[in-house]
C-alpha cells in the first residue's frame, strides 16, 4: 500500500457503522441501563452519562468525515479513536462494579490452595534484580504498542481484513469490560493492602466487602523504582489504574489473541518480534502485583474462547448479508 491509496476516495464506501462501532454502542447501551437502574449506588451517575453522550458524539463525527471523504485514512481514525478511547472505558468499569461486593478474597484463598502461598507477595521479593525488574516493566507497559502493532500491520499489509481484525481486538475489551463490571476482583496491589499485609502473610485472607467502593489506595508498585520503564510507568499507573478488572487478566488475554492475529497474518517476523513481549507480560502481571497468577490462568483459557466466540460471529454476520 502507497500514500496514494490511504488517501484516495473508496469506490464503495461504507454507508453505516463499522461492526465494532456497533459493538461498542451495545456495550455503552448495556452499561447505560445499568447506571439508571442502580443510579441511587452509584457515584456522580451524571459524568457516567455525559461520558456516553461524548463517545457517541465523537463516534458520529469521525462517521461524518468519513462520509464526506471516505478513504482509508479517514476509516483508519475512525478506528483509532475507539482505541483511544479505551483509556475512558477502563477505568469506568471501576465506577460501576464497585456497587457490587468485593471478591478478593474468594481469589486469594484459591491461590493459597492452588500454590501454597501468593505468589504476587513473594515473586518481587525473590527476584530484585534491577534489570529484571526493568524487562518486567518493558513487558507489561508493551501492551498497547502491541495492539498498534498489530492493526497497522493488518491495515498496511492485509487491508481486506483489516476491519475483521480491529472488531476482534476491540470486542474482546469489551467482552472483558462486562466480566470486569459483574465480578469485582481489584486484584493483590489492591486488596493486600485493604485485607492487612499481616493477614495475608499468614494465609489469612479477609472479605473486605464494599471497602473499595470508597478506596482507592493501593500498594507501592514492586521492583526496582529508581528504574527508568519503572518511573515511565508510574505516571500511567497514578493516572489510568483503578481497583478492577483483575480475573481474567486483560494483558494476558488481549496479548493471548494479538498472537493469534499475528500468527493468522503469515508473518513469522511480527509473530516472533512479539513472543518475547508476550512471555514478559504473562510473568510481570504478577510481579507487579496487578493480578493472581490464576488470573494469569483465566486470561488464557478466557483468550482462546473469546478469540474462536468473535471469528465465529464475524464469519456469520458477513455470511447472513
Amino acid at each position: 500500500m502507497n500514500i496514494k491509496d490511504i488517501f484516495a476516495i473508496e469506490k464503495k464506501p461504507l454507508k453505516g457503522l463499522l461492526t465494532v462501532e456497533w459493538v461498542i454502542l451495545g456495550y455503552l447501551v448495556l452499561t447505560l441501563l445499568l447506571v439508571f437502574f442502580t443510579y441511587t449506588k452509584i457515584q456522580n451517575p451524571e459524568s457516567l452519562i455525559w461520558g456516553r453522550v461524548r463517545v457517541v458524539a465523537l463516534t458520529a463525527a469521525v462517521w461524518g468525515v468519513y462520509r464526506m471523504y471516505p478513504c482509508r485514512f479517514t476509516l483508519l481514525c475512525r478506528v483509532a479513536l475507539q482505541m483511544l478511547l479505551l483509556s475512558w472505558w477502563y477505568p469506568d468499569t471501576y465506577s460501576l462494579n464497585r456497587i457490587f461486593p468485593n471478591l478478593d478474597h474468594l481469589f486469594a484463598s484459591y491461590e493459597q490452595q492452588l500454590f501454597g502461598c501468593q505468589p504476587a507477595l513473594l515473586f518481587s521479593q525473590a527476584v530484585t534484580s534491577p534489570v529484571f525488574s526493568e524487562l518486567m516493566y518493558l513487558g507489561y507497559v508493551s501492551y498497547y504498542p502491541l495492539i498498534a502493532a498489530i492493526a497497522v500491520y493488518y491495515f498496511f499489509k492485509r487491508y481486506q481484513e483489516f476491519n475483521r481484525t480491529v472488531f476482534v481486538i476491540l470486542a474482546s475489551f469489551f467482552i472483558y469490560y462486562v466480566i470486569f463490571i459483574f465480578l469485582p476482583v481489584t486484584g493483590p496491589q489492591y486488596y493486600y493492602l485493604a485485607a492487612g499485609m499481616d493477614n495475608i502473610a499468614n494465609g489469612i485472607f479477609p472479605n473486605v466487602h464494599d471497602y473499595f467502593a470508597t478506596h482507592e489506595e493501593s500498594l507501592p508498585m514492586a521492583g526496582y523504582s529508581d528504574g527508568m520503564i519503572y518511573l515511565s510507568y508510574l505516571d500511567t499507573h497514578t493516572y489510568g489504574e483503578r481497583p478492577t478488572a483483575a480475573f481474567p487478566s486483560s494483558h494476558v488475554g488481549i496479548t493471548t489473541i494479538l498472537l493469534f492475529l499475528a500468527w493468522r497474518a503469515k508473518s513469522r517476523p511480527l509473530f516472533w518480534s512479539m513472543v518475547p513481549f508476550y512471555v514478559l507480560m504473562c510473568l510481570a502481571t504478577v510481579y507487579i502485583r496487578a493480578h493472581y497468577v490464576i488470573d494469569v490462568f483465566g486470561g488464557w483459557v478466557s483468550a482462546v474462547i473469546i478469540y474462536l466466540l468473535l471469528q465465529w460471529l464475524w464469519n456469520m454476520t458477513k455470511r447472513s448479508y
